[in-house]
């Protein structure tokens, strides 16, 4: 059967079930829901670390980086900074998942499952981004977040503006991808 509609739902939206993982992994932003649920899987003892990454974001001027920005929420919501590994150099998803990968190797983190945790019309695109700097073996586990946009898979083709945001993310992913698709099989 084609599929229209659910075809790009499908390509964009991604979750997992949850388990247990060696790290929570937050690719940068100035949405406070990516470190809710990321201290949220933390106390519920899904992974013992939480790496947030980004650089200075001109949306949150407040804040050296978005590493800063989420790390001060991370200790709000009672996450302990010793559970926090510091990624602030990261200006794109891209660098997220790079700069993540070095972070956790200079750590010694083992590396056997990580949970992603992004916003949902973001998911496919930070899923493809860390799985490229990642080793193959490593198990990914994404947990989306519905951000004050509210973009969901239910209502981005309502609205003229969430079309626009999740549609930027299906062209995204065919730039950032084109070369890299042998390493991503």
């Amino acid at each position: 059967m084609r599929k229209g509609i659910e075809g790009i739902t499908d390509l964009i939206f991604m979750e997992d079930p949850l388990e247990k993982a060696d790290v929570i992994l937050v690719p940068g932003g100035s949405h406070k829901e990516l470190m809710e649920r990321a201290a949220e899987l933390y106390h519920k003892g899904y992974a013992n670390y939480i790496l947030p990454s980004g650089s200075y974001n001109k949306k949150i001027p407040e804040f050296e980086s978005e590493f800063d920005f989420l790390k001060e929420i991370a200790i709000k919501l009672g996450v302990p900074e010793s559970a926090i590994l510091k990624e602030n150099h990261a200006t794109n998803t891209f660098e997220n998942g790079e700069y993540s990968y070095e972070v956790l190797l200079e750590n010694e983190i083992s590396l056997k499952k990580v949970i992603l945790v992004c916003k949902n019309y973001h998911s496919r695109r930070a899923f493809m981004t860390y799985k490229i700097h990642f080793p193959d073996d490593v198990i990914f586990i994404v947990q989306p977040i519905v951000d004050g946009k509210n973009i969901s898979k239910h209502n981005w083709y309502h609205d003229k503006n969430k079309t626009s945001i999740v549609m930027n993310e299906v062209l995204k992913i065919g730039t950032y991808f084109e070369k890299h698709l042998p390493s991503l099989s």
